[in-house]
């Protein structure tokens, strides 16, 4: 975005035409909203600049001046995302709850309440936005992989933590769980974008909590 041009008053000859003013003003949060819906429609691929744009309500240049390219913006969204209570509910649950079945208990049971939820697009971004990616954006698909495994790592943190407490038994495996709870978890996302209702992802989420050890 550039400020409108002034004539040098030391040149000779016709005023150079002064160039269009500043490019009107958008409301940065809005836009990103509209971005990250789109995005978690349709993944990072089959979501093109026009596409942002139009659903943005702003120009080509707006964006990149704004945001950068398509994938700086995108790094954005799943920023953002992940401090939504959409996107942050698995850490707040991890951080409130002191016991660590109460806590993959919540984090299941608010998982099929929030994947279905009709005011968003079904299931998680992180796990859904970048699937059949091209090669030239395998850095997007590692970056959510990423993502994932941080997360999965976390579980096994709180699992090992649960058995040195005595909340888990000797013989359970922490590894293992983190696995399977996050296999539930990325599965229960897939199904909400299938169709699945909550009810539906409860009568799972209550399930796989047999499984606790």
């Amino acid at each position: 975005m550039t400020e409108a041009a002034t004539p040098d008053p030391t040149t000779t000859g016709p005023a150079p035409r002064a160039r269009r003013g500043r490019p009107p003003a958008f409301d940065r949060e809005e836009a990103l909203t509209a971005a990250t819906r789109l995005f978690w429609e349709r993944g990072y691929e089959a979501t093109s600049v026009t596409d942002l744009t139009t659903a943005m309500g702003i120009r080509p240049g707006s964006l990149y001046a704004a945001f950068g390219d398509k994938r700086t913006l995108f790094e954005e969204v799943v920023r953002r995302y992940g401090h939504s209570p959409v996107g942050a509910f698995v850490g707040v649950a991890l951080a409130e709850e002191t016991g660590a079945r109460a806590a993959f208990a919540r984090i299941l049971r608010e998982a099929a309440a929030i994947y279905p939820d009709p005011s968003h697009p079904a299931g998680c971004l992180v796990i859904t936005a970048a699937t059949n990616v091209s090669p030239q954006d395998a850095g997007i698909q590692a970056h959510l992989r990423d993502l994932r495994n941080a997360n999965r790592r976390v579980f096994e943190e709180r699992l090992h933590t649960a058995r040195q407490d005595g909340e888990l038994p000797p013989e359970a495996d922490p590894e293992a769980l983190a696995g399977y709870l996050a296999t539930v978890i990325q599965g229960m996302s897939q199904q909400a974008r299938d169709g699945a209702t909550a009810e539906d992802l409860t009568r799972v989420a209550e399930l796989a909590l047999r499984a606790w050890p």
